[in-house]
C-alpha cells in the first residue's frame, strides 16, 4: 500500500515516530514534509497530502498537526478526500468502516505515541463496510461535482 504522510511543526515528532514504523512495516511512504520543527503553516503539507490521494498516487494518507483540526479542513477542501480526525481506536475504526476515510488525521499535541500507533494500525486494517454507506458517499461524491470547481 502507497501512503502520503505530512504535518507541520507541531505534529513533526509524532509523525517522525509514525513514519519509522511503517516503514519498518514495508509500506512504500512519500513523507511531503515539514522535514524539522520550524513554524510552518499546516496547509502547505495538508493540501500536498490530499493532492497525493485525490490523484491516486497515494491510496491513503496519514496528517498531523497540534490539534488535528486544522489539517482536517484543509485535506476536506479537496475533491475525492474524506479526511477523519480519529482521537481514539473507536473512531479511526468508524472511519474506515463507515465512512471509507482515505486520510487519516491526528493531533500531535493531544495524541501520545503509543495511542497513535495503535489508532493507525485500526484505521490501516479497517475494511470499508460498503452496504448502506456506499449511498452516503456517493451522495458526497455527487455533491462534490455539482458545485465544487
Amino acid at each position: 500500500m502507497k501512503l502520503a504522510i505530512g504535518s507541520d511543526h507541531a505534529g513533526f515528532e509524532l509523525k517522525e515516530y509514525l513514519k519509522q514504523i511503517l516503514l519498518s512495516k514495508g509500506y512504500d511512504l512519500t513523507d511531503v514534509g515539514t522535514y524539522d520543527k520550524s513554524s510552518v503553516d499546516y496547509p502547505d503539507f495538508g493540501f500536498k497530502v490530499a493532492h497525493l490521494v485525490s490523484s491516486k498516487l497515494a491510496d491513503k494518507g496519514i496528517l498531523v498537526c497540534g490539534t488535528g483540526i486544522g489539517m482536517s479542513v484543509v485535506a476536506n477542501k479537496v475533491k475525492s478526500v474524506r479526511a477523519a480526525l480519529a482521537f481514539d481506536i473507536y473512531t479511526a475504526i468508524q472511519s474506515r468502516k463507515h465512512l471509507d476515510a482515505n486520510i487519516l488525521v491526528l493531533g500531535g499535541r493531544v495524541t501520545g505515541q503509543g495511542l497513535a500507533e495503535e489508532i493507525v494500525n485500526a484505521w490501516l486494517n479497517t475494511p470499508f463496510e460498503s452496504g448502506r454507506h456506499e449511498k452516503r458517499i456517493e451522495k458526497i461524491a455527487q455533491f462534490e461535482t455539482e458545485y465544487l470547481k
